[in-house]
């Protein structure tokens, strides 16, 4: 008995027969179909809401990808053989170029690196290798490095020249060199590689102010405790200068600096300072730093900029380091007699690298 009501039932329904069963909400259901109109606007107005969201979310997931895909290139490309290469080099041949001063110690290999390497870039004008082995370089080895200068070398071949000490000594990275044909020093150890562009820019950021230290290893001084009744000074690295940015050098590691300052820390800043340095084998990034400050109580500039360090270790990876580095500043600075050292927060940047400006 119950199937054929409910038989009935749906059959009326079917029909359009509702008066006999009352509903509201079939009521209200046959309202709605009888202003189409309204429910497919909203539903346009929804969908078209809908596809204009995936389409911008789209669309910024492509922009990310791409952008991810660039600044791998500019990061990690030389690693893999790509070459990221700017539409216009900010370098002008024109107002000079520059000498590359390399410090090196028995790794030949890193050196023809770092050789082929500087040639290629346009604003070398020399090569001068910082030799302090007991041993001559060869002359297979001048012979092998002058031909690397000549096939990298993308205009005018620069001059490459051994400069030879006879014993092992940091002070030699310093030393006056005769015949020079530019102002513009950049001094670099062999294990660091900075990219052509990198190194032109930087060169251009010199210019403007000759007469200071311009690089891309920034590290930083601050005044601590007192001991013993005495100022005491820390020496802060990478970390200390990004935690506070600041800072108020820029290691000879890799950096410009004018040539007369070569004079000057041979034969005018005090010989006690080169004598420790002597002793200790450490430092004399720190006494560069102190003397061309002394000499312009400005700031150094830091250019942003990536370095590649493809030497497997070096002195600062030895656990004493930090604080060695902290009693020559302190230990330089009683010398001065004051602190020479300028703290700032200027860093110069090349535009044409940076995604907002």
């Amino acid at each position: 008995m119950t199937t054929p009501s409910i038989i009935a039932i749906r059959d009326a329904e079917i029909s359009g027969n509702a008066g006999a069963f009352y509903s509201p909400a079939k009521e209200k259901a046959a309202n709605r179909d009888k202003s189409p109109f309204v429910f497919i606007h909203r539903f346009a107005v929804f969908r078209r809401l809908r596809n204009s969201f995936k389409f911008k979310l789209l669309l910024l997931v492509v922009l990310f990808v791409l952008c991810g895909v660039v600044l791998f290139a500019s990061k990690f490309g030389p690693y893999m053989g790509w070459h990221v290469h700017s539409s216009s080099s900010v370098f002008d041949s024109s107002r000079g170029g520059y000498t590359v001063l390399i410090n090196t110690w028995k790794r030949n290999s890193l050196l023809k690196q770092s050789i082929a390497h500087y040639a290629s870039c346009r604003g070398t004008d020399a090569i001068h290798v910082v030799w302090s082995d007991s041993d001559p370089p060869s002359d297979n080895l001048k012979a092998y490095m002058d031909n690397v200068v000549l096939s990298k070398s993308r205009t005018s071949k620069p001059d490459l020249i051994f400069d030879v000490n006879i014993e092992n000594n940091l002070n030699n990275r310093f030393k006056p060199i005769g015949d020079l044909r530019t102002d513009a020093i950049f001094s670099v150890d062999d294990d660091v590689i900075v990219p052509c562009d990198t190194l032109d820019f930087a060169f251009t950021v010199w210019q403007t102010a000759p007469s200071t230290m311009v690089g891309f290893v920034p590290r930083m001084h601050w005044l601590s405790e007192k001991q013993n009744g005495n100022s005491y000074n820390k020496y802060g690295g990478w970390w200390s200068v990004w935690w506070f940015g600041t800072y108020s050098m820029v290691l000879s590691k890799a950096a410009f600096f004018h040539q007369k300052y070569l004079d000057i820390y041979t034969t005018q800043m005090t010989a006690s300072i080169r004598d420790y340095i002597t002793r200790e084998r450490n430092c004399e990034d720190i006494a560069m730093s102190l003397l061309v400050a002394n000499s312009t109580s400005a700031p150094p500039i830091w250019v942003k900029g990536k370095v590649y360090e493809i030497g497997s270790f070096g002195i600062s990876s030895l656990n004493d380091h930090s604080s060695k580095r902290n009693k020559c500043l302190n230990d330089f600075i009683s010398l001065y007699g004051t602190v020479p050292l300028v703290s700032t927060n200027v860093k110069a940047v090349d535009s044409r690298n940076e995604w907002f400006w």
